[in-house]
């Protein structure tokens, strides 16, 4: 796969705050690659650092394999970093028109992305009537002004409405769709759980892991069984290595299992020791449970 983006020991402190702290990352050609953190984690700050607004105090970034850094290659790269500054009582229109003169793109790119964000019919509507979230829809419409290879977005769905979140997501899906590589930082869990494929975990400027969104959340499965007595059988379990941990919840356990471990292992395991299961469920094991786990 080809490389498109590419951090070494990133850092950055503010006094005693180590922000990001030898944080390394690689990013190929067509993932949807997430950044996760709780607040103050440095995502925001590794977001600013690799499109060039600051600077860090040590390692390296390159873009493309071209260690040159974000200029040489900002034509191939949309970024949402900030809500741009549009101005209020100027039409959509007029407003993504600047932008293209900034960005050096022909106007008549002005249509296509108003279409891509759904916002045509409202083109000569000025931006201080839109709701706020036909106003993200404007600044994503923005990122995609030149068609670039690659988005970058920092929070693109905070402070929306179940609606505008949904309608952000669909153009990123749409978009990804397209081969193009996105790249976002989210602390929405979920959202980035259908949208990503790829996710790096974040706190206090450091990564704790990162990799396929299927592999964090595949990497142990979970069971819900239950039966008139499980306190036999949770014994047993743990004797026999079936089970890493389990949670009672009323009537119901919860076992986290190791990968090799099947349902059929375990109600055949239940029957020799005595227990017939009345329930016995996979439960698929969430984005959201994995990052709780690894941020503690």
């Amino acid at each position: 796969m080809e490389k498109i983006l590419e951090l070494r020991q990133l850092t950055k402190h503010y006094g005693s705050i180590r922000a990001v702290n030898n944080l390394s990352l690689e990013v190929e050609k067509g993932q949807v690659f997430g950044i996760l953190g709780p607040n103050g984690s440095g995502k925001t700050t590794t977001l600013s650092i690799i499109m060039g607004v600051i600077l860090p105090q040590a390692g390296s970034f390159s873009w493309f394999g071209n260690t040159g850094g974000y200029a040489d290659w900002k034509k191939k790269i949309g970024s949402l970093i900030e809500i741009p500054n549009f101005y209020p009582y100027l039409s959509l229109v007029n407003n993504l028109r600047i932008i293209a003169r900034i960005k050096a793109v022909p106007d008549d790119d002005i249509e296509r992305v108003l279409r891509i964000t759904n916002l045509h019919e409202r083109k000569g509507y000025a931006y201080n009537t839109l709701s706020l979230g036909m106003k993200q829809r404007l600044a994503m419409a923005s990122v995609l002004l030149g068609d670039p290879e690659v988005m970058v977005l920092d929070e693109p769905t905070n402070g929306l409405d179940p609606g505008g979140i949904a309608e952000v997501r669909n153009i990123i899906v749409r978009e990804a769709e397209k081969g193009k590589t996105v790249i976002l930082a989210s602390h929405i869990l979920a959202e980035v759980e259908k949208v990503c494929s790829h996710v790096a975990v974040m706190k206090d400027g450091e990564l704790l892991a990162s990799g396929r969104v299927s592999e964090l959340i595949g990497a142990e499965r979970v069971f819900m069984v239950s039966a008139p007595d499980t306190s036999l059988l949770e014994e047993s379990l743990v004797r026999a290595g079936m089970v890493k941990s389990f949670e009672k919840k009323g009537d119901e356990l919860f076992l986290t299992c190791p990968p090799a471990v099947t349902a059929a292992e375990l109600n055949k395991f239940a029957f020799d020791n005595g227990v017939v299961l009345e329930k016995l469920v996979p439960v698929r094991k969430s984005l959201e449970a994995q990052f709780l786990e690894l941020v503690k």
